[in-house]
């Protein structure tokens, strides 16, 4: 893995770490709705922090999940159960910014900051492991 690569998967994981920070505090202050953003921001970030190492990337969000599922979900690497959360965040996230009715309430703006918080953790430590690895090979 060249430099370049896990710099750039370094930055964005900064990014991830940031979102939720800003989620938590958006939760805490009653801004549930951008609590939902950030949530959501959060796990995108962390998706193309590993999306990085294997050069991988998509203008698109729903790309960036599809490359998710694809080349980490579907060969068994990461969990099923952080792609249903992902997914789900995309879709709040979506309802929360764009549908003029939705009412975001603090149960889900609570449940989206703390699939986020396990989301970034279980890529970080697949992150780790993959770092790990390349630097026992040499």
């Amino acid at each position: 893995m060249e430099k370049r690569q896990l710099d750039l998967s370094n930055y964005r994981l900064d990014k991830a770490k940031g979102d939720l920070e800003t989620a938590e505090l958006n939760l805490k202050n009653n801004k549930l709705s951008q609590s939902i953003n950030r949530s959501y921001y959060s796990m995108f970030h962390a998706t193309r922090a590993l999306l990085a190492l294997d050069r991988l990337d998509s203008k698109k969000h729903t790309g960036v999940i599809s490359l998710f599922n694809q080349n980490y979900i579907k060969p068994g690497k990461i969990e099923l159960e952080f792609s249903r959360m992902l997914f789900d965040a995309f879709e709040i996230r979506n309802e929360s910014d764009y549908n003029d009715f939705y009412i975001a309430v603090k149960e889900d703006a609570q449940s989206q900051f703390e699939n986020a918080k396990k989301f970034l953790k279980r890529i970080q430590e697949y992150i780790e492991s993959v770092v790990t690895k390349e630097e026992e090979k040499g």
